[in-house]
C-alpha cells in the first residue's frame, strides 16, 4: 500500500502532460485502421461467397456480380467513415 501511495503523485504527475492532438492522433489511426481491416476482412467474405456461388450456377452470375458490388460499396462506405472521423479528429484539435 505504501508503493502504491508513493507511485501515485508520480502517476498523476504524467497524466497531466498527455496531449490532447496526440490523443487525437492515436484515436484518428485507431479508427482507420480498425476500419480498415473490418471493410478488408468482409470485402475478402464477400468476394470469395460470390465466386463460390458463381461457380455453382454460372448462369446466375450476372445478378450475383451486381448483387456483389452493391454489397462492396456499402462494406466501403464504413472505411469511409472511419476516414471522415479520422481527418475530423486530426483537424479539429
Amino acid at each position: 500500500m505504501d508503493l502504491f501511495m508513493n507511485i501515485m503523485p508520480q502517476v498523476l504527475a504524467a497524466t497531466t502532460m498527455i496531449d490532447a492532438k496526440g490523443m487525437a492522433g492515436l484515436g484518428a489511426g485507431l479508427a482507420i485502421g480498425i476500419a480498415a481491416c473490418g471493410a478488408g476482412i468482409g470485402m475478402g467474405i464477400a468476394a470469395g461467397k460470390a465466386l463460390e456461388a458463381g461457380a455453382r450456377q454460372p448462369e446466375v452470375f450476372g445478378r450475383i456480380q451486381t448483387l456483389l458490388l452493391t454489397a462492396i460499396v456499402f462494406i466501403e462506405s464504413v472505411a469511409i467513415y472511419a476516414l471522415v472521423v479520422a481527418l475530423l479528429l486530426i483537424f479539429t484539435f
